[in-house]
Order: C-alpha cells, then structure tokens, then sequence
C-alpha cells in the first residue's frame, strides 16, 4: 500500500556525478596506481548504477569518456560546464526541473550499494551520511526548489540546515550499504577486508 508521502518512479530522477576516471582518486595513490584507481572508481560507479536500476540514471559529468561510458552503462547522461561539485550539481538541478519533480543525487564511490528504494519523500529532504557522520553520501530533495547545495568538509550538517531554512522536512537515515565511501587508504582497508569475510 503507497504511503502518503511516497513518489511514482517515474518522478524521480537519479543524478550521479563522475569525474574523468583516470583522474579519480588520487588520495589512494600510495596504495594503488592510476590504472587500480581508474579500476576501482568504474567499478564503484557500475555498482551504483545497477543500485538505481529501476529509477531515471543521470550522470553528470564534464568528460566525453565518461559520458560515453555511462551511455554503455544504460545510463542518460547530462553534461555540466561548471566545475566543482556543487556548481555541477546545481546546474544539473537545473536541467531536469521541468521533467522530474524529485531528485537522488548519489555519489559514484560506494561499492556496497544496493538500492536506492525508499529514500525519496514528497516535500522532503533526505540524507543518508557516511559511515563518519560527517558527509553526504545520498541526498534526495524536490527539484524546482533554491536548495544551495554545500559539498564538502561537514557538508551533512550544512546540507540539514539548508533543509530547516527552505522549509522543507528532513530525514537523516542510516542505511549501511550506502555510508560506506573509498576516499582514504583505510576505506581501502576496510572495504578489502568486508569483502574478506563475505
């Protein structure tokens, strides 16, 4: 039974932003090369893809390779002229308004994904952190709205304030498989040794 607040599928689109893949990162180069690294970030981003399947798969990206990538994938792709996250997202946002009345931004680096069922809510704003409580790794809010979105260091609280200040309601939730992101050599560590014990 639908609940009050739930979206058609259709409404939704899922954007996922993917830098060049031979410059992903960079921050695990002392345990990995470029070509592990660009390994890894494609493997990463296809697990999150398959994630969205039943949802409107967006990338965003300012690359020819990834977004012919991504058309391989299945995936639509929108191409952004600004650089930075948050002006990439914003310009994105911007693109799918007129078509899509909610939007899951998802970033490409969680390689225990899922499902992206459930998070999307009618008027609402919702976050699933990482695993440090910190950052953003899902954020799901209306489209059409002047929602500033603020990646970065301790972007889980800015994104929870911006929320409270468009007027929208928030959830924070805690869904395992997706607060794991490889950033750091011990993400490296600890993604290798859960896929140890599988």
């Amino acid at each position: 039974m639908a609940t009050l607040n739930a979206l058609d599928k259709t409404e939704i689109a899922v954007l996922v932003p993917i830098k060049d893949f031979r410059h992903a990162k960079n921050r695990l180069s002392e345990r990995l090369n470029a070509t592990e690294r660009e390994s890894l970030a494609r493997t990463m981003a296809r697990q999150v893809l398959a994630a969205a399947e039943d949802l409107s798969i967006h990338v965003v990206c300012d690359s020819d390779e990834v977004a012919s990538w991504a058309k391989s994938e299945g995936a639509g792709v929108i191409p952004v002229t600004q650089q930075g996250l948050n002006a990439a997202i914003t310009e994105a946002m911007s693109q799918i308004a007129s078509n899509f009345s909610h939007a899951i931004i998802v970033h490409a680096d969680l390689p225990h994904a899922r499902s992206l069922s459930g998070i999307a809510k009618l008027d609402t704003v919702s976050i699933v952190p990482d695993r440090h409580g910190q950052g953003t790794n899902v954020l799901s809010l209306p489209t059409g709205t002047s929602f500033k979105f603020q990646y970065g260091e301790g972007s889980l609280f800015s994104h929870m304030n911006e929320a409270i200040s468009q007027g929208l309601d928030l959830k924070v939730l805690q869904i395992p498989e997706l607060q794991w992101d490889v950033d750091t050599p011990e993400d490296l560590d600890g993604l290798v040794e859960a896929s140890e014990t599988d």
